[in-house]
């Protein structure tokens, strides 16, 4: 692993991460999991959201989160590629997994339009359920939106004034970013912001999210970095890649790694109510 993929500052003292996003529960992990999670904390991200994105992965994520009690939490939702999933009979499933204590976030939940696995209104169905459970159970929501803004909005908006979660993987415009902060959310920015093809327009978005709204993610095993030097063999993307779009965003925002890193962190632990390892 390059020597850079660290968050040691000038002093060499390690600055904490927290990695909001990440499937570690996809068969990419199966052989190597516990090493991917002490690769993380070696690079210095201290803690780990595992998501949960099907009634079944997120059993697997809370699973995860127990055997590892204060480096991994996670979240417990369906994504809305697997809407049709989630119907009304199996709601109280998603009730009893988000209850448990491991779980911070409901989601990942939202819409996806560009895909459309599943059909729109099993997704629409889907998201409101997800969103009225979050309201419920008083736990903020992890949030997937793909060329679907204006109802994701509307959706959002129906449900409340303002809200307690993340617009993760945000890779939108500036009108949208607008839209998320007016909305109270905070904001993931993933390795979409390294690739010089698609996510140039986010460091100049960047900047204007305020400090306590900026939360950093891998979305493991996707999203690895294009501009990582060496790449690993596999293009497996994992948290102790995180240092590495943490220097990218805090370049974009004329600010120092160690700033970032404690704004993010102090963010996230706010956010998702996150103890100190």
């Amino acid at each position: 692993m390059p020597t850079d993929h660290n968050t040691a500052g000038r002093d060499g003292t390690a600055a904490a991460l927290i990695d909001i996003g990440i499937n570690l529960t996809h068969d990419s992990y199966d052989a190597d999991r516990d090493a991917v999670i002490a690769r993380a904390q070696a690079a210095g991200v201290v803690q780990m959201l595992v998501t949960g994105a099907t009634l079944e992965g997120s059993v697997q994520a809370v699973g995860y989160a127990r055997a590892h009690p204060a480096v991994l939490y996670a979240t417990a939702g369906v994504h809305p590629h697997h809407a049709t999933e989630l119907t009304e009979a199996r709601v109280g499933e998603l009730r009893d997994l988000a209850r448990a204590r491991e779980v911070v976030a409901v989601g990942e939940c939202g819409l996806d339009y560009f895909r459309d696995y599943s059909p729109r209104a099993a997704q629409q169905a889907a998201f409101h359920r997800q969103l009225a459970l979050a309201r419920e159970l008083g736990k903020p929501v992890f949030l997937h939106q793909r060329e679907a803004h204006e109802d994701f909005v509307s959706i959002l908006r129906e449900h409340g004034a303002a809200w307690r979660g993340v617009a993760h993987c945000f890779t939108g415009t500036a009108e949208q970013l607008e839209d998320y902060l007016s909305l109270g959310l905070a904001i993931g920015i993933t390795g979409w912001i390294n690739d010089e093809r698609r996510g140039a327009h986010l460091l100049e978005l960047v900047p204007r999210i305020p400090a306590a709204a900026l939360l950093l993610e891998t979305d493991g095993p996707y999203l690895l970095p294009r501009d990582l030097v060496p790449k690993p063999a596999s293009r497996r993307n994992e948290p102790a890649y995180l240092p590495h779009v943490a220097r990218t965003v805090a370049r974009a925002r004329n600010e120092s790694l160690e700033a970032l890193a404690r704004s993010s962190t102090a963010a996230a632990r706010r956010l998702f109510g996150l103890a100190a390892p």
